[in-house]
């Protein structure tokens, strides 16, 4: 529980303190010594962070996932305790019961002290009894063992396959009926509206998987003809039970959920300001374009009254081009920031010269 926890606590501040991380390291490897980095709320700094952050995502995403196969592996299951096939039957289940009781019986093995932390013999060889009892005495224990793991085993008055089924579906309803009810909420307040449909979807899928396992006599074909030859050809990873593709789906959508809400500040569109929104109405437009037609014309007639008293004198108009070509050359160099600071330079220069003289 735990590490559950830490897991999920991870998820809070992990992917922004490695995405740091590795873009400083990325930045130190890739641009040379004296060359400008990126920097922070730059456009290529934002790129680099977006694509980094998103595989950090998607690493710690798979992460999570082999942790809790991880743990799945370490707690094991009866199959493995006796060391039988899935499909073995009752009559071979209870031949290597008998060899495992002649080689573990507490009688046969030297005593432990208490303060050994190995198993005793004695808590060893119930557990090889329990293993054999709930998968050899009753179908019904076994068909419930194989679809809701050892929780079965406290599951009191049930005799039949029909009694273990209630009782293991009655077990399941809090997790999808909460889990439904988070999510309509979050529907309804408008909170991580990025990946609903793919956040519905999972949650449809996960729920059709476990009721077809549980309900169904036989494992998920998706178990037994894909997912675990896949991991006896490519790896030594044992043979996955029912209960045990449950529990790593139920933890695999939770993380999925969690990987969602990450990337969604990535991928979701920026909302647009109410200025850029809202469209302009034509009318407004030809209403500017005349009123931009009428302050033209006004100007025109103005330059045309300025430029009356020289009607007639091309001398004069001449003249009166080029003082006006000038002022504005002049005006223009002079309001250059550059041009006004050589300045100042140079007038500070004279002054500093006159001052020398006149203290000679």
């Amino acid at each position: 529980m735990s590490s559950n926890l830490l897991s999920y606590a991870g998820w809070t501040f992990l992917p922004n303190l490695v995405t740091g991380w590795i873009q400083t390291i990325y930045y130190g490897i890739s641009i040379r010594a004296g060359d400008p980095k990126p920097q922070p709320g730059s456009p290529r700094y934002q790129k680099h962070r977006r694509r980094i952050h998103i595989a950090v995502i998607l690493l710690y995403l798979l992460y999570t996932i082999f942790e809790a196969d991880h743990e799945i592996r370490q707690k094991g299951d009866f199959y493995q305790t006796l060391n039988v096939p899935h499909d073995v039957d009752d009559r071979a289940i209870k031949s290597r019961f008998r060899r495992l009781a002649a080689l573990h019986h507490p009688d046969k093995l030297p005593q432990f002290t208490s303060e050994s932390s190995s198993p005793t013999p004695d808590s060893h060889f119930i557990h090889l009894k329990l293993a054999q009892d709930t998968l050899s005495s009753s179908q019904a224990k076994r068909f419930a063992y194989d679809r809701f793991g050892p929780d079965m085993l406290s599951w009191q008055h049930c005799s039949s396959t029909r009694d273990y089924l209630l009782v293991g579906l009655q077990a399941s309803l809090p997790y999808y009926v909460g889990s439904a009810v988070f999510m309509v909420l979050l529907n309804i307040t408008g909170y991580l509206q990025w990946g609903r449909f793919w956040r519905y979807l999972t949650f449809t899928s996960l729920l059709t998987l476990e009721l077809t396992t549980l309900t169904r006599p036989h494992p998920p074909y998706l178990l037994t003809h894909l997912l675990n030859p896949l991991l006896s050809t490519l790896t030594n990873h044992a043979p996955l039970l029912p209960f045990q593709l449950l529990l790593l789906a139920r933890k695999a959508t939770l993380t999925l959920f969690i990987a969602l809400s990450q990337l969604a500040p990535f991928f979701q569109r920026p909302s647009s300001s109410p200025t850029t929104a809202t469209s302009v109405h034509p009318t407004q437009l030809s209403r500017l374009e005349q009123l931009s037609k009428a302050n033209e014309i006004e100007v025109s007639r103005l330059l045309a009254l300025d430029m009356a008293p020289f009607a007639g004198d091309e001398a004069a108009v001449k003249e009166l081009r080029g003082r006006v070509r000038e002022w504005l050359v002049q005006n223009t160099i002079r309001a250059d920031p550059e041009v006004r600071d050589a300045m100042g330079r140079v007038l500070a220069a004279r002054g500093g010269v006159g001052v020398g003289r006149g203290r000679g």
